[in-house]
């Protein structure tokens, strides 16, 4: 059997109806609910713009590293010293100190051509987003014309967001710095 609740008088009723008003206009908090609402979006933003700026930052290593060690080549100091792929490659390497796993994760195409027309710079990349790892090394003699180019594979810290900066199947970034020229006469 239920049990009936006393009736209420009207001075109950007028208290049980403040304190919804009360309730109801009370603002403790507003701001800590507020920020609830906004606290996602702005640290999704926030990584999102240390993680851009990580890769740019990453770009302009390799591009310096590929552009100072690719003057080895272009001065004949590569050929004279004969370095072999491994040797460019640890001195590429040596210049991006940063990158723990470059030996690793960089690859190297250097590629000589009769005229600066014929130079062909193929996507590294294939259809599927999987890296193609099938290039040459030769350095040339005096004055013929080289290309060096280098990729790195980026690992982005945030997969989930998908901030639409990787260009690699595995989610990853895909880092290519290349250097064109005339060797010197040596």
């Amino acid at each position: 059997m239920a049990r009936k609740l006393p009736k209420q008088g009207p001075i109950a009723q007028r208290r049980s109806r403040l304190g919804l008003y009360r309730f109801r206009r009370d603002e403790n908090g507003v701001t800590a609910v507020e920020f609830g609402f906004i606290a996602m979006p702005f640290l999704a933003l926030l990584l999102a713009i240390f993680e851009v700026a990580l890769s740019f930052f990453g770009v302009l290593m390799v591009e310096n590293a590929v552009e100072e060690s690719a003057r080895l080549i272009r001065t004949g100091q590569a050929q004279e010293n004969g370095f072999s792929e491994a040797q460019f490659k640890q001195d590429i390497c040596d210049r991006i100190y940063t990158f723990n796993d470059c030996m690793e994760e960089l690859r190297l195409e250097v590629k000589t051509y009769a005229d600066f027309a014929d130079i062909n710079m193929e996507s590294p990349v294939d259809t599927d987003g999987n890296f193609t790892d099938n290039y040459d090394f030769d350095m040339g003699v005096g004055e013929e014309i080289v290309v060096v180019r280098a990729f790195y594979k980026w690992e982005l810290m945030n997969k989930i967001m998908g901030l639409g900066i990787s260009n690699m199947a595995d989610g990853s970034l895909l880092i290519n710095a290349s250097a064109a020229f005339r060797n010197e006469p040596f």
